[in-house]
Protein backbone atom coordinates (compact mmCIF):
# COMPACT_ATOMS: atom_id res chain seq x y z
CA UNK A 1 0.00 0.00 0.00
CA UNK A 2 1.33 3.45 -0.91
CA UNK A 3 -0.06 6.90 -0.29
CA UNK A 4 -2.10 6.74 -3.52
CA UNK A 5 -2.28 3.07 -4.59
CA UNK A 6 -3.18 -0.36 -3.25
CA UNK A 7 -1.05 -3.11 -4.82
CA UNK A 8 -2.43 -6.64 -5.12
CA UNK A 9 -0.66 -9.96 -5.65
CA UNK A 10 -2.46 -12.71 -7.60
CA UNK A 11 -1.81 -16.41 -7.91
CA UNK A 12 0.24 -17.54 -10.97
CA UNK A 13 -2.72 -19.09 -12.82
CA UNK A 14 -4.42 -15.69 -12.92
CA UNK A 15 -1.52 -14.16 -14.83
CA UNK A 16 -1.69 -16.97 -17.40
CA UNK A 17 -5.32 -16.11 -18.16
CA UNK A 18 -5.24 -12.35 -17.77
CA UNK A 19 -5.46 -10.40 -21.06
CA UNK A 20 -5.36 -6.84 -19.80
CA UNK A 21 -9.09 -6.40 -19.24
CA UNK A 22 -10.44 -4.33 -16.31
CA UNK A 23 -11.61 -6.04 -13.14
CA UNK A 24 -13.64 -4.88 -10.19
CA UNK A 25 -12.01 -5.80 -6.87
CA UNK A 26 -14.18 -6.23 -3.80
CA UNK A 27 -12.70 -6.59 -0.31
CA UNK A 28 -14.72 -8.77 2.06
CA UNK A 29 -14.24 -10.14 5.56
CA UNK A 30 -15.64 -12.96 7.64
CA UNK A 31 -18.83 -11.79 9.31
CA UNK A 32 -18.96 -14.57 11.91
CA UNK A 33 -16.74 -12.82 14.51
CA UNK A 34 -18.78 -9.62 14.20
CA UNK A 35 -22.10 -11.47 14.38
CA UNK A 36 -21.04 -13.44 17.43
CA UNK A 37 -19.82 -10.27 19.12
CA UNK A 38 -23.20 -8.61 18.49
CA UNK A 39 -24.92 -11.73 19.83
CA UNK A 40 -22.76 -11.68 22.96
CA UNK A 41 -23.58 -8.03 23.68
CA UNK A 42 -27.30 -8.66 23.17
CA UNK A 43 -27.28 -11.65 25.53
CA UNK A 44 -25.20 -9.76 28.08
CA UNK A 45 -27.75 -6.99 28.25
CA UNK A 46 -30.56 -9.50 28.71
CA UNK A 47 -29.02 -12.11 31.00
CA UNK A 48 -25.79 -10.98 32.68
CA UNK A 49 -26.34 -9.26 36.00
CA UNK A 50 -24.89 -5.94 37.11
CA UNK A 51 -22.45 -7.65 39.47
CA UNK A 52 -20.85 -9.20 36.38
CA UNK A 53 -20.90 -6.18 34.06
CA UNK A 54 -20.87 -3.23 36.48
CA UNK A 55 -19.91 -4.51 39.95
CA UNK A 56 -20.06 -1.97 42.76
CA UNK A 57 -19.42 -4.23 45.75
CA UNK A 58 -18.27 -7.72 46.64
CA UNK A 59 -20.92 -10.09 48.00
CA UNK A 60 -18.95 -13.08 49.27
CA UNK A 61 -20.55 -16.50 48.92
CA UNK A 62 -19.89 -19.82 50.57
CA UNK A 63 -16.64 -21.35 49.23
CA UNK A 64 -16.96 -23.88 46.41
CA UNK A 65 -14.42 -26.00 48.31
CA UNK A 66 -13.94 -25.93 52.06
CA UNK A 67 -10.61 -24.34 52.76
CA UNK A 68 -9.67 -26.78 55.51
CA UNK A 69 -9.82 -29.56 52.97
CA UNK A 70 -7.01 -28.00 50.97
CA UNK A 71 -3.54 -28.59 52.35
CA UNK A 72 -0.69 -26.40 51.10
CA UNK A 73 2.56 -28.22 51.66
CA UNK A 74 4.94 -25.66 50.13
CA UNK A 75 5.56 -22.49 52.08
CA UNK A 76 5.59 -19.26 50.03
CA UNK A 77 9.13 -18.31 51.00
CA UNK A 78 10.49 -21.65 49.77
CA UNK A 79 9.83 -20.65 46.15
CA UNK A 80 10.92 -17.04 46.22
CA UNK A 81 14.62 -17.86 45.92
CA UNK A 82 14.40 -20.40 43.11
CA UNK A 83 15.58 -19.52 39.61
CA UNK A 84 14.21 -22.64 37.93
CA UNK A 85 11.67 -22.55 35.15
CA UNK A 86 8.07 -22.65 36.25
CA UNK A 87 7.19 -25.10 33.49
CA UNK A 88 4.90 -27.85 34.77
CA UNK A 89 6.49 -30.45 32.48
CA UNK A 90 7.72 -33.58 34.29
CA UNK A 91 6.78 -32.26 37.72
CA UNK A 92 5.06 -34.48 40.27
CA UNK A 93 2.11 -33.14 42.24
CA UNK A 94 2.94 -32.51 45.89
CA UNK A 95 0.96 -34.09 48.71
CA UNK A 96 0.41 -32.92 52.27
CA UNK A 97 1.91 -35.00 55.02
CA UNK A 98 -1.43 -36.53 55.94
CA UNK A 99 -2.00 -37.39 52.24
CA UNK A 100 -5.67 -36.40 52.46
CA UNK A 101 -5.74 -33.97 49.56
CA UNK A 102 -3.75 -33.34 46.41
CA UNK A 103 -1.88 -30.05 46.48
CA UNK A 104 -0.22 -28.04 43.75
CA UNK A 105 0.54 -29.76 40.48
CA UNK A 106 3.29 -27.21 39.87
CA UNK A 107 5.62 -27.21 42.88
CA UNK A 108 7.38 -24.03 41.75
CA UNK A 109 4.45 -21.65 42.15
CA UNK A 110 5.30 -18.59 44.20
CA UNK A 111 3.13 -17.22 47.00
CA UNK A 112 1.17 -14.78 44.79
CA UNK A 113 0.40 -17.47 42.26
CA UNK A 114 -0.77 -19.76 45.05
CA UNK A 115 -2.98 -17.01 46.44
CA UNK A 116 -4.63 -16.57 43.04
CA UNK A 117 -5.21 -20.32 42.65
CA UNK A 118 -6.63 -20.59 46.15
CA UNK A 119 -8.99 -17.63 45.69
CA UNK A 120 -10.22 -19.03 42.38
CA UNK A 121 -10.76 -22.43 43.94
CA UNK A 122 -12.78 -20.88 46.76
CA UNK A 123 -14.73 -18.78 44.26
CA UNK A 124 -16.33 -16.58 46.89
CA UNK A 125 -16.74 -13.52 44.66
CA UNK A 126 -18.71 -15.39 41.97
CA UNK A 127 -20.28 -14.38 39.66
CA UNK A 128 -18.33 -11.11 39.88
CA UNK A 129 -15.20 -11.61 37.71
CA UNK A 130 -11.99 -12.49 39.53
CA UNK A 131 -8.88 -10.93 37.98
CA UNK A 132 -5.33 -12.27 37.76
CA UNK A 133 -3.32 -9.09 37.15
CA UNK A 134 -0.22 -10.44 35.44
CA UNK A 135 2.55 -7.96 34.52
CA UNK A 136 5.17 -9.13 31.99
CA UNK A 137 7.06 -12.29 32.85
CA UNK A 138 5.17 -13.06 36.08
CA UNK A 139 3.74 -16.47 35.12
CA UNK A 140 0.13 -15.50 34.49
CA UNK A 141 -0.67 -18.38 32.14
CA UNK A 142 1.02 -20.89 34.46
CA UNK A 143 -1.30 -19.64 37.23
CA UNK A 144 -4.35 -20.06 34.98
CA UNK A 145 -3.35 -23.63 34.13
CA UNK A 146 -2.90 -24.53 37.81
CA UNK A 147 -6.30 -23.04 38.67
CA UNK A 148 -7.97 -25.07 35.90
CA UNK A 149 -6.36 -28.28 37.17
CA UNK A 150 -7.39 -27.57 40.75
CA UNK A 151 -11.02 -26.87 39.82
CA UNK A 152 -11.13 -29.97 37.63
CA UNK A 153 -9.73 -32.07 40.50
CA UNK A 154 -11.65 -30.67 43.47
CA UNK A 155 -15.03 -29.85 41.89
CA UNK A 156 -16.16 -33.00 40.05
CA UNK A 157 -19.31 -31.29 38.78
CA UNK A 158 -17.36 -28.48 37.10
CA UNK A 159 -17.48 -27.82 33.37
CA UNK A 160 -14.79 -25.36 32.33
CA UNK A 161 -14.50 -23.20 29.22
CA UNK A 162 -11.02 -21.71 28.66
CA UNK A 163 -10.70 -18.99 26.03
CA UNK A 164 -8.13 -16.60 24.60
CA UNK A 165 -8.35 -14.00 21.81
CA UNK A 166 -5.92 -15.92 19.56
CA UNK A 167 -5.29 -19.49 18.46
CA UNK A 168 -1.63 -19.33 19.47
CA UNK A 169 -2.52 -18.42 23.07
CA UNK A 170 -5.19 -21.14 23.21
CA UNK A 171 -2.69 -23.68 21.87
CA UNK A 172 -0.21 -22.68 24.59
CA UNK A 173 -2.74 -23.35 27.35
CA UNK A 174 -3.72 -26.62 25.69
CA UNK A 175 -0.08 -27.73 25.53
CA UNK A 176 0.46 -26.98 29.20
CA UNK A 177 -2.69 -28.80 30.22
CA UNK A 178 -1.51 -31.74 28.13
CA UNK A 179 1.91 -31.73 29.81
CA UNK A 180 0.31 -31.82 33.25
CA UNK A 181 -0.78 -35.43 32.63
CA UNK A 182 -3.84 -34.73 34.81
CA UNK A 183 -6.61 -34.56 32.20
CA UNK A 184 -7.73 -37.57 30.22
CA UNK A 185 -8.17 -37.00 26.44
CA UNK A 186 -11.82 -37.93 26.90
CA UNK A 187 -12.28 -35.01 29.31
CA UNK A 188 -10.70 -32.13 27.38
CA UNK A 189 -11.08 -30.81 23.85
CA UNK A 190 -9.40 -28.11 21.77
CA UNK A 191 -12.19 -26.57 19.68
CA UNK A 192 -11.03 -25.07 16.36
CA UNK A 193 -12.60 -23.25 13.46
CA UNK A 194 -13.29 -25.18 10.24
CA UNK A 195 -10.98 -22.78 8.41
CA UNK A 196 -7.94 -23.61 10.54
CA UNK A 197 -5.23 -25.67 8.86
CA UNK A 198 -3.79 -28.72 10.61
CA UNK A 199 -0.33 -27.46 9.68
CA UNK A 200 -0.74 -24.57 12.15
CA UNK A 201 -1.61 -26.80 15.11
CA UNK A 202 1.16 -28.12 17.42
CA UNK A 203 1.53 -31.86 16.95
CA UNK A 204 1.33 -32.54 20.71
CA UNK A 205 -2.30 -31.36 20.91
CA UNK A 206 -3.69 -32.75 17.65
CA UNK A 207 -5.31 -35.68 19.45
CA UNK A 208 -7.44 -33.23 21.47
CA UNK A 209 -8.61 -31.20 18.47
CA UNK A 210 -12.15 -30.99 17.13
CA UNK A 211 -13.34 -28.68 14.35
CA UNK A 212 -16.90 -27.84 15.26
CA UNK A 213 -18.43 -30.76 13.36
CA UNK A 214 -20.37 -31.92 16.42
CA UNK A 215 -20.73 -29.03 18.84
CA UNK A 216 -23.32 -30.90 20.86
CA UNK A 217 -20.80 -33.64 21.62
CA UNK A 218 -18.02 -31.11 22.21
CA UNK A 219 -20.13 -29.28 24.80
CA UNK A 220 -20.15 -32.45 26.91
CA UNK A 221 -16.41 -32.36 27.59
CA UNK A 222 -15.44 -31.15 31.06
CA UNK A 223 -12.76 -28.78 29.76
CA UNK A 224 -13.12 -26.91 26.45
CA UNK A 225 -10.27 -24.77 25.13
CA UNK A 226 -10.95 -22.37 22.23
CA UNK A 227 -10.72 -18.80 21.05
CA UNK A 228 -13.33 -16.41 22.42
CA UNK A 229 -15.16 -16.13 19.12
CA UNK A 230 -15.18 -19.89 18.51
CA UNK A 231 -16.86 -20.42 21.90
CA UNK A 232 -19.82 -18.45 20.56
CA UNK A 233 -20.70 -21.40 18.33
CA UNK A 234 -22.12 -23.18 21.38
CA UNK A 235 -24.86 -20.56 21.86
CA UNK A 236 -27.15 -22.31 19.41
CA UNK A 237 -27.13 -25.66 21.21
CA UNK A 238 -29.84 -24.75 23.71
CA UNK A 239 -27.57 -25.62 26.63
CA UNK A 240 -29.35 -25.38 29.95
CA UNK A 241 -28.39 -22.69 32.42
CA UNK A 242 -25.71 -23.97 34.76
CA UNK A 243 -24.21 -26.47 32.29
CA UNK A 244 -20.93 -24.55 32.25
CA UNK A 245 -19.66 -23.59 35.69
CA UNK A 246 -16.33 -21.81 35.10
CA UNK A 247 -15.16 -19.43 32.37
CA UNK A 248 -11.45 -18.52 32.05
CA UNK A 249 -10.32 -15.82 29.62
CA UNK A 250 -6.54 -15.58 29.37
CA UNK A 251 -4.93 -12.56 27.67
CA UNK A 252 -8.28 -10.85 28.26
CA UNK A 253 -6.67 -7.41 27.98
CA UNK A 254 -6.11 -8.06 24.27
CA UNK A 255 -9.75 -8.94 23.55
CA UNK A 256 -12.48 -6.43 22.79
CA UNK A 257 -15.26 -6.38 25.37
CA UNK A 258 -17.81 -8.05 23.04
CA UNK A 259 -15.20 -10.69 22.20
CA UNK A 260 -14.61 -11.34 25.91
CA UNK A 261 -18.34 -11.44 26.63
CA UNK A 262 -18.80 -14.22 24.06
CA UNK A 263 -17.57 -17.04 26.34
CA UNK A 264 -18.82 -15.28 29.48
CA UNK A 265 -22.36 -15.41 28.09
CA UNK A 266 -22.22 -19.21 28.30
CA UNK A 267 -22.84 -18.99 32.05
CA UNK A 268 -25.58 -16.36 31.78
CA UNK A 269 -28.31 -17.11 34.30
CA UNK A 270 -26.02 -19.24 36.47
CA UNK A 271 -25.67 -17.24 39.70
CA UNK A 272 -23.00 -19.66 40.88
CA UNK A 273 -20.99 -19.46 37.68
CA UNK A 274 -17.43 -18.25 38.09
CA UNK A 275 -15.56 -15.91 35.74
CA UNK A 276 -11.76 -15.53 35.79
CA UNK A 277 -10.04 -12.89 33.67
CA UNK A 278 -6.25 -12.99 33.34
CA UNK A 279 -4.24 -10.25 31.72
CA UNK A 280 -2.44 -6.95 32.10
CA UNK A 281 -4.45 -3.71 31.72
CA UNK A 282 -1.18 -1.77 31.57
CA UNK A 283 -0.18 -3.29 28.23
CA UNK A 284 -1.64 -2.88 24.76
CA UNK A 285 -5.32 -3.65 24.43
CA UNK A 286 -7.22 -4.96 21.41
CA UNK A 287 -6.13 -3.71 18.00
CA UNK A 288 -8.92 -1.51 16.63
CA UNK A 289 -8.51 0.14 13.23
CA UNK A 290 -11.77 2.05 12.95
CA UNK A 291 -11.63 5.57 14.42
CA UNK A 292 -15.37 5.38 15.04
CA UNK A 293 -15.04 2.14 17.01
CA UNK A 294 -12.25 3.74 19.06
CA UNK A 295 -14.37 6.81 19.69
CA UNK A 296 -17.20 4.68 21.09
CA UNK A 297 -14.93 2.71 23.40
CA UNK A 298 -14.28 -0.58 21.62
CA UNK A 299 -10.55 -0.13 22.28
CA UNK A 300 -11.20 -0.49 26.03
CA UNK A 301 -11.11 -4.15 27.07
CA UNK A 302 -13.47 -5.62 29.66
CA UNK A 303 -10.42 -6.27 31.86
CA UNK A 304 -9.35 -2.64 31.84
CA UNK A 305 -12.89 -1.33 32.25
CA UNK A 306 -13.43 -3.49 35.33
CA UNK A 307 -10.05 -2.51 36.79
CA UNK A 308 -11.14 1.13 36.51
CA UNK A 309 -14.22 0.52 38.65
CA UNK A 310 -14.03 1.55 42.31
CA UNK A 311 -14.45 -1.96 43.67
CA UNK A 312 -11.34 -3.13 41.76
CA UNK A 313 -9.26 -0.03 42.43
CA UNK A 314 -5.99 -0.17 44.30
CA UNK A 315 -5.99 1.29 47.81
CA UNK A 316 -2.73 3.11 48.49
CA UNK A 317 -3.29 2.94 52.25
CA UNK A 318 -3.26 -0.86 52.22
CA UNK A 319 -0.52 -1.29 49.61
CA UNK A 320 1.58 -3.43 51.93
CA UNK A 321 -1.08 -6.14 51.82
CA UNK A 322 -1.95 -7.78 48.51
CA UNK A 323 -0.33 -4.85 46.66
CA UNK A 324 -3.31 -2.73 47.68
CA UNK A 325 -6.01 -4.75 45.87
CA UNK A 326 -8.98 -6.53 47.38
CA UNK A 327 -7.73 -10.16 47.46
CA UNK A 328 -11.26 -11.44 46.90
CA UNK A 329 -11.30 -9.78 43.48
CA UNK A 330 -7.71 -9.27 42.31
CA UNK A 331 -4.36 -10.93 42.75
CA UNK A 332 -1.41 -9.05 41.31
CA UNK A 333 1.53 -11.27 40.38
CA UNK A 334 4.76 -9.51 41.31
CA UNK A 335 7.63 -11.95 40.77
CA UNK A 336 9.25 -11.41 37.38
CA UNK A 337 10.96 -14.43 35.78
CA UNK A 338 12.22 -12.60 32.69
CA UNK A 339 14.36 -9.49 33.01
CA UNK A 340 17.57 -8.15 34.49
CA UNK A 341 16.83 -5.99 37.57
CA UNK A 342 18.14 -2.90 35.77
CA UNK A 343 15.67 -3.45 32.92
CA UNK A 344 12.78 -4.27 35.26
CA UNK A 345 13.14 -1.40 37.74
CA UNK A 346 11.83 1.44 35.55
CA UNK A 347 8.61 -0.23 34.24
CA UNK A 348 7.96 -1.42 37.78
CA UNK A 349 8.01 2.19 39.00
CA UNK A 350 6.20 3.68 36.00
CA UNK A 351 3.40 1.14 35.57
CA UNK A 352 3.29 -1.37 38.43
CA UNK A 353 3.39 0.67 41.64
CA UNK A 354 7.06 -0.32 42.28
CA UNK A 355 5.88 -3.82 43.18
CA UNK A 356 7.73 -6.03 40.67
CA UNK A 357 10.56 -8.13 42.05
CA UNK A 358 13.22 -9.79 39.85
CA UNK A 359 13.35 -13.57 40.20
CA UNK A 360 14.85 -14.66 36.88
CA UNK A 361 17.94 -16.81 36.39
CA UNK A 362 21.05 -14.55 36.58
CA UNK A 363 22.77 -16.83 34.07
CA UNK A 364 20.34 -15.43 31.50
CA UNK A 365 19.63 -11.92 32.75
CA UNK A 366 23.29 -10.99 33.43
CA UNK A 367 24.64 -12.48 30.23
CA UNK A 368 25.50 -9.08 28.72
CA UNK A 369 26.05 -7.09 31.90
CA UNK A 370 29.75 -6.76 31.13
CA UNK A 371 29.38 -6.05 27.40
CA UNK A 372 32.16 -3.69 26.33
CA UNK A 373 29.73 -1.34 24.56
CA UNK A 374 27.79 -0.54 27.73
CA UNK A 375 28.35 3.03 28.94
CA UNK A 376 28.35 1.62 32.47
CA UNK A 377 29.36 -1.95 33.18
CA UNK A 378 26.68 -3.88 35.02
CA UNK A 379 23.79 -1.70 33.81
CA UNK A 380 22.41 -3.30 30.60
CA UNK A 381 20.23 -0.39 29.48
CA UNK A 382 21.38 2.15 26.88
CA UNK A 383 19.64 5.27 25.72
CA UNK A 384 21.54 6.43 22.64
CA UNK A 385 20.57 10.00 21.84
CA UNK A 386 20.50 10.71 18.12
CA UNK A 387 19.14 13.84 16.46
CA UNK A 388 18.58 12.32 13.05
CA UNK A 389 16.19 13.12 10.24
CA UNK A 390 12.76 11.55 9.83
CA UNK A 391 11.94 11.19 6.14
CA UNK A 392 9.19 9.89 3.89
CA UNK A 393 9.33 8.54 0.36
CA UNK A 394 6.98 10.14 -2.14
CA UNK A 395 4.77 7.06 -2.49
CA UNK A 396 4.52 6.15 1.20
CA UNK A 397 2.91 7.82 4.21
CA UNK A 398 5.25 6.03 6.63
CA UNK A 399 8.40 7.50 8.20
CA UNK A 400 12.00 6.32 8.42
CA UNK A 401 15.19 7.68 9.99
CA UNK A 402 18.49 6.84 8.19
CA UNK A 403 20.67 7.85 11.15
CA UNK A 404 18.84 5.55 13.51
CA UNK A 405 18.95 2.71 10.97
CA UNK A 406 22.74 2.88 10.85
CA UNK A 407 23.02 3.03 14.63
CA UNK A 408 20.71 0.02 15.02
CA UNK A 409 22.89 -1.94 12.57
CA UNK A 410 26.04 -1.03 14.53
CA UNK A 411 24.49 -2.33 17.73
CA UNK A 412 23.27 -5.49 15.98
CA UNK A 413 26.76 -6.24 14.71
CA UNK A 414 28.20 -5.72 18.19
CA UNK A 415 25.67 -7.98 19.87
CA UNK A 416 26.10 -10.76 17.30
CA UNK A 417 29.83 -10.82 18.12
CA UNK A 418 28.86 -11.83 21.67
CA UNK A 419 27.52 -15.16 20.36
CA UNK A 420 23.91 -14.13 20.86
CA UNK A 421 21.71 -16.19 18.56
CA UNK A 422 19.87 -14.14 15.89
CA UNK A 423 16.52 -15.53 17.07
CA UNK A 424 17.23 -14.08 20.53
CA UNK A 425 17.42 -10.50 19.18
CA UNK A 426 14.48 -8.25 18.39
CA UNK A 427 14.26 -4.78 16.84
CA UNK A 428 11.11 -2.79 17.62
CA UNK A 429 10.11 0.32 15.71
CA UNK A 430 6.69 1.96 15.29
CA UNK A 431 6.84 2.74 11.56
CA UNK A 432 6.48 0.21 8.72
CA UNK A 433 8.95 2.03 6.50
CA UNK A 434 11.61 1.91 9.24
CA UNK A 435 10.94 -1.83 9.60
CA UNK A 436 11.38 -2.23 5.85
CA UNK A 437 14.62 -0.22 5.72
CA UNK A 438 16.20 -2.04 8.68
CA UNK A 439 15.35 -5.43 7.14
CA UNK A 440 16.85 -4.27 3.84
CA UNK A 441 20.11 -3.23 5.55
CA UNK A 442 20.30 -6.53 7.46
CA UNK A 443 19.93 -8.48 4.19
CA UNK A 444 22.29 -6.19 2.27
CA UNK A 445 25.07 -6.59 4.84
CA UNK A 446 24.69 -10.35 4.97
CA UNK A 447 23.62 -10.39 8.61
CA UNK A 448 21.53 -13.34 9.83
CA UNK A 449 17.77 -13.01 9.87
CA UNK A 450 16.58 -11.01 12.88
CA UNK A 451 13.00 -10.25 13.85
CA UNK A 452 12.13 -6.61 13.12
CA UNK A 453 8.60 -5.40 13.72
CA UNK A 454 6.10 -3.16 15.46
CA UNK A 455 5.34 -3.14 19.16
CA UNK A 456 2.14 -5.11 18.55
CA UNK A 457 4.15 -7.92 16.93
CA UNK A 458 6.29 -8.30 20.06
CA UNK A 459 3.54 -8.27 22.70
CA UNK A 460 3.64 -11.48 24.72
CA UNK A 461 7.17 -12.32 23.56
CA UNK A 462 10.62 -12.05 25.10
CA UNK A 463 14.11 -11.72 23.61
CA UNK A 464 17.60 -11.71 25.08
CA UNK A 465 18.24 -8.36 23.37
CA UNK A 466 15.75 -5.68 22.38
CA UNK A 467 16.68 -2.61 20.32
CA UNK A 468 14.14 0.20 19.98
CA UNK A 469 14.28 2.67 17.11
CA UNK A 470 11.98 5.59 17.88
CA UNK A 471 12.33 7.27 14.41
CA UNK A 472 10.75 10.68 15.04
CA UNK A 473 13.17 13.60 15.23
CA UNK A 474 11.18 16.63 14.09
CA UNK A 475 9.96 18.52 17.16
CA UNK A 476 7.56 20.52 14.97
CA UNK A 477 5.55 17.42 14.06
CA UNK A 478 5.00 16.12 17.58
CA UNK A 479 1.53 17.64 17.76
CA UNK A 480 0.45 15.72 14.65
CA UNK A 481 1.85 12.47 16.08
CA UNK A 482 -0.07 12.94 19.31
CA UNK A 483 -3.32 13.72 17.48
CA UNK A 484 -3.02 10.57 15.37
CA UNK A 485 -1.50 8.33 18.10
CA UNK A 486 1.62 7.70 16.05
CA UNK A 487 4.94 6.39 17.30
CA UNK A 488 5.76 5.86 20.94
CA UNK A 489 4.53 9.23 22.22
CA UNK A 490 1.23 9.67 24.06
CA UNK A 491 0.79 5.90 24.40
CA UNK A 492 2.29 4.64 27.69
CA UNK A 493 1.11 1.09 26.97
CA UNK A 494 3.19 0.97 23.80
CA UNK A 495 6.24 2.11 25.75
CA UNK A 496 5.54 -0.43 28.49
CA UNK A 497 5.38 -3.34 26.07
CA UNK A 498 8.54 -2.20 24.29
CA UNK A 499 10.77 -1.98 27.35
CA UNK A 500 9.55 -5.17 29.04
CA UNK A 501 10.46 -7.64 26.26
CA UNK A 502 14.21 -7.71 26.99
CA UNK A 503 15.89 -10.32 29.17
CA UNK A 504 19.51 -9.17 29.35
CA UNK A 505 19.99 -6.03 27.21
CA UNK A 506 17.76 -3.07 26.27
CA UNK A 507 18.95 -0.44 23.78
CA UNK A 508 16.91 2.64 22.82
CA UNK A 509 17.91 4.85 19.90
CA UNK A 510 15.99 8.11 19.64
CA UNK A 511 15.94 11.88 19.78
CA UNK A 512 15.83 12.87 23.46
CA UNK A 513 14.69 16.40 22.62
CA UNK A 514 11.52 14.97 21.08
CA UNK A 515 10.90 12.14 23.52
CA UNK A 516 11.49 14.20 26.66
CA UNK A 517 8.22 16.04 25.99
CA UNK A 518 6.35 12.93 27.14
CA UNK A 519 6.23 12.28 30.91
CA UNK A 520 7.06 8.58 30.72
CA UNK A 521 9.86 9.04 28.22
CA UNK A 522 11.28 11.83 30.32
CA UNK A 523 11.40 9.38 33.23
CA UNK A 524 13.14 6.77 31.07
CA UNK A 525 15.79 9.21 29.84
CA UNK A 526 16.44 10.47 33.37
CA UNK A 527 16.65 6.88 34.62
CA UNK A 528 19.36 6.11 32.06
CA UNK A 529 21.24 9.28 32.99
CA UNK A 530 21.07 8.51 36.71
CA UNK A 531 22.41 4.99 36.16
CA UNK A 532 25.11 5.80 33.62
CA UNK A 533 23.32 4.33 30.60
CA UNK A 534 22.90 7.56 28.63
CA UNK A 535 25.00 8.32 25.55
CA UNK A 536 25.18 11.99 24.60
CA UNK A 537 23.04 13.11 21.70
CA UNK A 538 24.63 13.43 18.28
CA UNK A 539 23.20 15.09 15.20
CA UNK A 540 23.10 13.86 11.62
CA UNK A 541 22.61 16.19 8.69
CA UNK A 542 21.50 15.62 5.14
CA UNK A 543 21.95 18.86 3.31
Amino acid sequence: MTSTDVLLKFYPEFHCRYNGEDFNVEFTFRRIPIRRSHQAVSLAVQHLTSNVLFPNQVDLKEPQVKVDEIAYSVKPDETQTTFKSQDIRNQKPSYSENRKTLCYFNNLLNDRQKTAVRKILLGQCRPTPYIIFGPPGTGKTITVVEAILQIYTHIPSSRIVVCTPSNSAADLIMERLHLSNVLEPTQIVRLNSHQRSLENIPESILKYCQFGDDLDMISRYRVIVSTCIMAGGMYGLGIRSGHFTHIFVDESGQATEPECLTPIGLIAGNLNGQIVLAGDPKQLGPIIMSPYAKMYGLELSLLERLMNRDVYQRDEDSAEEHEGFDPNLVTMLIYNYRSHPGILDLPSRLFYYSQLQPLADPALTHRLSQWKELPKSGFPVIFHGLRGLDLRETNSPSWFNPGEIMQVIIYLQGVLKENIKPEDIGVITPYKKQVEKIRFMIDNLGLPEIKVGSVEEFQGQEQQVIILSCVRSNEKLIGADIRHSLGFLCNPKRLNVSITRAISLLIIVGNPYVLVQDHHWNQLIQYCKDNGGYIESTQTKNE
